[in-house]
């Protein structure tokens, strides 16, 4: 928590918490740069709309304004100096794709995102790694991960598509490929891009029907043996903690489904729904009445649709749905993946 952190600072003497802000700003994965500038200037610059004497100080004045923790905006707390060149950076965030625009304007020397003062640092170390074409020093260098889906995929000589609005492009890419951001041989991607507005209550059907648009065509159009979509709504809207949004969202997002699932039936296909976690099903904290804004951590539902009649067992974990799909492909399961297939035989 912020309270341990600043404790364990105050214990060591000289550790300092310079800057506070929600992941909105400085971590942005869709290119938004005027989000990221905005945290820049406070972490590098130490410039900043708001003020503070303290890390604690600084968040609750952000509940007063009304924000959330991923929104606090940008910070600049007491004694925080601007970087200076021969500083070093350890960027200690695990996930790669919030991590990636804020290390490029660090490191990249082709970076475009915006114009500003760059320090000349003596190292920049990631946690781990959040682009290898970026150059900065890692801490854990990645695993090397063998028969993903899409690897066993290829490997059978089939096509493949990946889909999603640009807001969720790595899910379908880098973390569905184990951390890998190739594509495999026959692998295509169709990255629709997500409405320019400030936060996704203001459009909570967000770019659904046209990314359903060009699902449908694909489906249609039987070019791929498998597709991997993402659909962002119950997620991204669900961040907001507000609950008409929430609602617009899921009826977008229940459309979508529909247009979907007649397409997957009219082509003799095999379709399967789940998530990695819930979000949407709670906008209330049942203990305190106020806006829920995080994950869920409950079971997620996973639903087959298809041509054929298929049974699914109980229980189950992210690591079956892989082989599941497979099993759907007829495609033999490698020995790498841990998981089984929730389809029952008979």
């Amino acid at each position: 928590s912020l309270r341990a952190l600043q404790a364990k600072c105050d214990a060591l003497g000289n550790a300092h918490i310079a800057t506070v802000g929600g992941r909105y700003f400085a971590m942005d994965r869709d290119q938004r740069w005027e989000r990221v500038r905005r945290g820049w200037d406070a972490i590098v610059e130490a410039e900043s709309e708001h003020r503070a004497s303290d890390a604690l100080t600084a968040l609750q004045a952000a509940y007063a304004r009304g924000e959330n923790d991923e929104f606090v905006a940008p910070t600049v707390l007491d004694g925080a100096q601007p970087m200076r060149d021969g500083d070093a950076v350890v960027f200690m965030n695990f996930r790669a794709d919030r991590a990636r625009q804020l290390t490029s304007a660090f490191v990249d020397p082709a970076f475009t995102g915006f114009s500003a003062r760059r320090p000349v640092l003596s190292s920049f170390v990631c946690l781990t790694e959040y682009d290898a074409r970026l150059p900065a020093s890692l801490a854990f260098a990645p695993d090397d991960l063998r028969h993903s889906f899409g690897e066993v995929v290829a490997e059978a000589g089939l096509t493949q598509l990946r889909i999603a609005e640009t807001e969720k492009y790595a899910h379908v890419t880098f973390f569905f490929s184990g951390g890998r951001e190739a594509m495999f041989e026959g692998e295509q991607r169709i990255l629709v891009p997500s409405p320019k507005v400030a936060t996704y209550d203001l459009q909570p059907e967000m770019s659904c029907p046209e990314l359903t648009d060009k699902l449908v065509d694909a489906i249609q159009g039987d070019s791929f043996d498998v597709i991997v979509c993402n659909i962002a709504n119950p997620d991204m809207v669900g961040h907001s903690g507000i609950l008409d949004a929430a609602i617009a969202a899921a009826q977008a997002v229940d459309i979508a489904i529909g247009r979907v699932s007649d397409a997957v039936r009219a082509a003799g296909g095999a379709l399967l729904i789940t998530a990695d976690h819930g979000n949407l099903e709670m906008m209330r904290d049942p203990a305190t009445g106020q806006p829920h804004t995080a994950h869920t951590v409950g079971p997620v539902p996973l639903v087959y649709v298809g041509s054929r009649a298929a049974t699914l067992r109980a229980g189950g974990a992210l690591r079956d749905v892989a082989p599941t799909l497979l099993a759907l492909l007829g495609l033999p399961q490698p020995a790498d993946m841990s998981g089984q297939s929730l389809l029952l035989p008979g």
